[in-house]
């Protein structure tokens, strides 16, 4: 039953993730549609995304945002945020995963 948990508690942390990751692109692209004007905050659905979207990346962006400067306009820190969370769950979750499987008294 041990590994059954751990395995489980891995996938879900995985899959938290990986949504954090599906949600920074997500809003990436559209703050490029609204800096060009393809869509904007007068359709009601559009509006709630970008809230919804923006109330979800933002306590991880603006950690980085304080440290990295904007190059000439340009934010990096979309693609900080990715890097960082393509290393935890390439490099950091999966040795955690093993210790949690040691821990539950797995293999």
């Amino acid at each position: 039953m041990g590994p059954a948990i751990a395995g489980f508690i891995c996938f879900l942390v995985d899959s938290v993730f990986l949504l954090l990751w599906l949600a920074i692109i997500v809003s990436a692209v559209m703050s490029w549609l609204f800096a060009f004007d393809v869509i904007n905050y007068r359709n009601r659905f559009v509006a709630q995304l970008a809230h919804f979207l923006d109330s979800i990346t933002a306590p991880i962006l603006a950690p980085l945002r304080s440290i990295i400067p904007s190059l000439g306009g340009i934010d990096i820190t979309p693609i900080i945020a990715l890097l960082i969370i393509s290393g935890i769950r390439s490099y950091i979750l999966p040795a955690s995963c093993a210790a949690l499987y040691q821990l539950l008294g797995g293999f």
